[in-house]
């Protein structure tokens, strides 16, 4: 088994037992502490308890490595991978009852991206990929959308306060009066792995967090679509604007971001 295949083996049973973690929260909600970190971003401390349970494990099996995640401190590292974790991804969704969150693992190499993990433990999915070596849903492989046109299913976007609201609205009036739809469910890091699924035929967003964006974004690429590039410099740090779908409507989803968002 290669370096890269066993760090695989080692996220898919890390962010499923993650997931559980995060399952055991979610049944006892009443319980949860909740916190405001700006306009329509929560944070509870089944968030910070699942980081902590993530980065433990990760310490313990690669101390070399380090560790980048949205509700704890870097981790310098010395082995040149590094660990990008969202351990609940859609915390409004999370926080309301709602079962659409996951928890997101990836692993980096110098700012590329070699593996991903999304595990969504209300519907016992776990969506993972290696780079080089296909993405795949509870093993049965992923496949991006083959639509031609984005009349051809929904395409979905994220908005959160930092972003320009004027630009986002543009974007969902274009696609709509353009014969298409948009989809959101409050969890970029979910809905780039429908994208790779196929389920959707793209994503856009204005800008993204590596931890909620890198794995889904390998996914795609490994399923079959076509990814915005990606700077490996500064995404980990910094995140990425994001555009991303089917190979036929890449085009498409290109010309719509940077007429609505003035790229």
């Amino acid at each position: 088994m290669t370096e890269q295949s066993t760090r695989l083996s080692f996220a898919i049973d890390l962010a499923r037992r993650a997931g559980e973690l995060g399952l055991k929260h979610f049944r006892s909600l009443d319980t949860l502490t909740i916190e405001s970190k700006g306009h329509q971003d929560l944070v509870s401390n089944a968030d910070r308890d699942v980081e902590t349970f993530i980065r433990q494990e990760i310490a313990k099996r690669y101390p070399e490595d380090g560790i980048f995640g949205e509700e704890h401190a870097p981790v310098e590292g010395k082995s040149g991978y590094t660990w990008v974790i969202d351990p609940i991804d859609g915390t409004a969704n999370f926080v309301s009852g709602i079962p659409q969150w996951c928890v997101a693992l990836a692993c980096s190499n110098r700012g590329v991206t070699e593996v991903g993990v999304i595990c969504e433990p209300c519907s016992g999915e776990t969506f993972w990929a290696e780079r080089g070596t296909g993405a795949f849903v509870n093993g049965k492989p992923l496949r991006a959308s083959q639509s031609r046109s984005l009349s051809e299913g929904s395409v979905a976007t994220g908005y959160a306060a930092r972003h320009d609201a004027a630009a986002t609205i543009r974007l969902i009036t274009d696609l709509v009066t353009g014969g298409g739809m948009f989809f959101r469910n409050a969890s970029g890091a979910l809905m780039l792995a429908y994208v790779a699924a196929g389920r959707l035929i793209g994503y856009i967003e204005e800008h993204m967090n590596s931890w909620d964006c890198i794995a889904g974004l390998l996914m795609i690429e490994e399923a079959g679509g076509t990814i915005m590039p990606l700077d490996a410099e500064t995404i980990v740090e910094h995140g990425t604007r994001v555009i991303a779908g089917g190979p036929h409507v890449y085009a498409q989803l290109d010309a719509l971001a940077r007429k609505s968002f003035g790229w």
